[in-house]
């Protein structure tokens, strides 16, 4: 396994928001410098409770049956709401599936919004397995919005990181495209050959996406020493940047490259939660104008957010009709 670094620092969101103006300029400056690597921890005041009733309900689910947990796919989606099974998803890096299995939802948005009407495979309902693990919905649903609240307020530490307007990404993540992502990772000794690792070396598409707890060890950072461990401290969720961030900020914050792999010394499997902050599909990703200087002239030319996911859900292997790869002991 990699070694653990102090490259990746630890701040307090809540400091930012209630603390002295030296201590919001220490987070402000500790955010900027620890998004260097992509990522960065911080406190927060999520509930416990709901974070120990999410993965105790995503645990019973995993543990059910393959027949059982096919009844909530949903085709169509790309992976965007439902289960996705083992040995389908795969990094653009690689031509062999990821050692994995997940399952998919988002929140709900009224009847009738554009949203749904133009971008369906985003804005469906979400799908849970009701009747499989009882109360299960109205829990993630619950774990989903809280989330969002954390990632939005984060947000606002990056914006004035980068010269913008405390609250510049507000309006484009209300109502956001954004994704919760359970990943069930099963023991390795299970997988069908050994071109196959939990995770494959990527980046995220999103803006940024948060981690607030994982069952064993296993992720892991890619710094300009070679790959670290992201090893928060106890109550800490960790926080990286996407695609779409690093568009946004001019290449000012680097998109996170990271990998999921199994540590030798923890052997079994892994349960994390992931969820993907993104912007509105019909927002125009495009340099801030605080992020352009004549020493970092723009480097991307503005497309549409929907435009850069479908890009990313095809080299990641979930357009369903048109797969990449094809594995032939996938699951889902």
């Amino acid at each position: 396994m990699a070694s653990s670094s102090s490259d990746i620092l630890d701040v307090d969101l809540l400091a930012f928001e209630t603390g002295t103006p030296d201590q919001r300029a220490a987070v402000i400056d500790g955010t900027r410098r620890s998004l260097q690597t992509g990522f960065v921890y911080t406190a927060h005041d999520l509930s416990s409770q709901l974070l120990d009733d999410a993965y105790a309900m995503l645990g019973s689910f995993f543990g059910l049956s393959a027949v059982e947990k096919e009844r909530s796919r949903v085709p169509g989606s790309h992976g965007q709401s439902g289960y996705t099974g083992l040995l389908v998803e795969t990094a653009a890096s690689s031509d062999h599936p990821d050692w994995k299995e997940m399952l998919n939802w988002g929140g709900r948005v009224p009847e009738g919004h554009p949203l749904r009407a133009r971008f369906p495979h985003r804005y469906g309902d979400p799908v849970f397995p009701e009747s499989e693990v009882a109360g299960i919905s109205d829990v993630l649903l619950r774990f989903h919005d809280s989330i969002v609240d954390l990632q939005r307020r984060f947000l606002r530490i990056i914006a004035v990181a980068v010269g913008a307007d405390e609250r510049y990404f507000d309006s484009l993540v209300e109502m956001g495209a954004n994704l919760t992502r359970a990943i069930q990772y099963p023991p390795m000794h299970d997988a069908p050959g050994d071109q196959h690792v939990w995770a494959a070396e990527h980046g995220d598409i999103n803006l940024i996406t948060a981690l607030p707890r994982a069952t064993a060890r296993g992720l892991q950072v890619k710094t300009a020493a070679g790959w670290i461990d992201a090893s928060p401290p106890d109550g800490h969720v960790i926080i990286n940047t996407g695609m779409m961030l690093e568009r946004v900020t001019n290449g000012l914050i680097p998109a996170g490259i990271h990998r999921v792999v199994a540590d030798p010394e923890q052997p079994g499997g892994r349960l994390s939660v992931v969820q993907f902050c993104h912007p509105t599909p019909w927002t125009i990703l495009a340099p801030l104008a605080s992020c352009i200087t004549p020493e970092n002239p723009q480097r991307y030319a503005p497309i549409a957010a929907a435009d850069a996911l479908d890009e990313v859900l095809w080299q990641i292997n979930l357009v369903e009709d048109g797969r990449r790869v094809d594995d032939p002991n996938a699951t889902g």
